[in-house]
């Protein structure tokens, strides 16, 4: 698949965006007012287009309110239900698939206030920051960014990051061991830009996931948003409501976000989480296959 460049800069300036109004959001309680979008043109220097789409994927995703004559609010909190009330029961579900990632940006920049407090940084320290398009048999299936701090992986390479496991390369290369990841998952919807590197319409649905990692010393170290294409990627879940006389044995493959064998396997599951590709209808390759790693 050719990556139309145009496509991918559009894609990573409604990303800044995107991150720079979450921070007037986080900033505001619900039912405040951010500014219009003539003061938010003029104070990050884009075009009504391109705020227009950041604007509307955070109105979809429930986090802006919009009101005819009045402006932009913040939405009220979100209602959250956590599903595993013991951390000690969770299990990494396996998955095949073949996955693979292709850059579309690398770079070192500050961390800013946003990234900042979750990495639990100053936002004056670097980051490494990396968009990636991931793949599966070589279909898209997701755009990915990625926030490391800077001083944990100096050594950092774009190899590392479009082959093999992000993960291993974290603990073999670096001496990272992660220890736990907290995920979750909105529904959204992609924009034109987005479109175009996934290969699907525009406003197509799909699901937003966003992942904080920790080492095994409770220190952040990797914090992640990622657009996967509705179409083609789901969600299940298993609850196992009573004790069960066996285990199935693990295989090889990835979880969507967390790597495997990262979370005690082979111990009792309570809940666990599997991403499913559906087949693909139209030629394009794929089929039935594991979940997409955010790594």
């Amino acid at each position: 698949m050719e990556i139309d460049p145009a496509a991918s800069r559009a894609v990573l300036k409604r990303e800044r965006v995107r991150d720079a109004i979450l921070e007037l959001i986080e900033g505001r309680r619900p039912g405040d007012a951010i500014p219009s979008e003539r003061a938010l043109c003029a104070e990050l220097g884009v075009s009504r287009p391109t705020l227009r789409a950041a604007v509307d994927q955070l109105v979809v995703a429930g986090l802006l309110v919009r009101e005819h004559g009045r402006g932009m609010f913040v939405a009220a909190e979100k209602i959250t239900q956590e599903l595993v009330s013991d951390r000690q029961t969770f299990s990494v579900p396996q998955a095949a698939g073949t996955w693979t990632s292709r850059l579309l940006e690398f770079s070192t920049l500050p961390a800013g206030a946003r990234v900042g407090r979750r990495l639990r940084i100053s936002p004056a320290a670097r980051i490494r920051y990396v968009a990636r398009l991931r793949l599966v048999d070589g279909s898209p299936m997701a755009i990915e960014y990625l926030h490391v701090p800077a001083d944990l992986v100096p050594d950092l390479t774009s190899d590392e990051l479009e082959n093999g496991d992000l993960y291993e390369h974290l603990g073999e290369r670096h001496g990272i061991q992660v220890g736990e990841a907290v995920q979750s998952i909105e529904p959204t919807v992609v924009t034109r830009d987005e479109a175009g590197l996934l290969d699907v319409p525009e406003l197509s649905p799909a699901l937003l996931f966003e992942r904080l990692t920790s080492d095994a010393q409770d220190r952040p170290v990797e914090y992640v948003h990622s657009i996967y294409r509705g179409d083609r990627y789901r969600i299940v879940s298993r609850l196992a409501l009573g004790p069960r006389s066996g285990h199935a044995s693990p295989r090889d493959g990835h979880h969507p976000g967390i790597p495997p064998g990262d979370f005690l396997p082979g111990e009792p599951v309570t809940f666990s989480t599997r991403g499913v590709v559906a087949g693909d209808l139209f030629g394009h390759g794929g089929g039935r296959g594991g979940a997409g790693p955010a790594t």
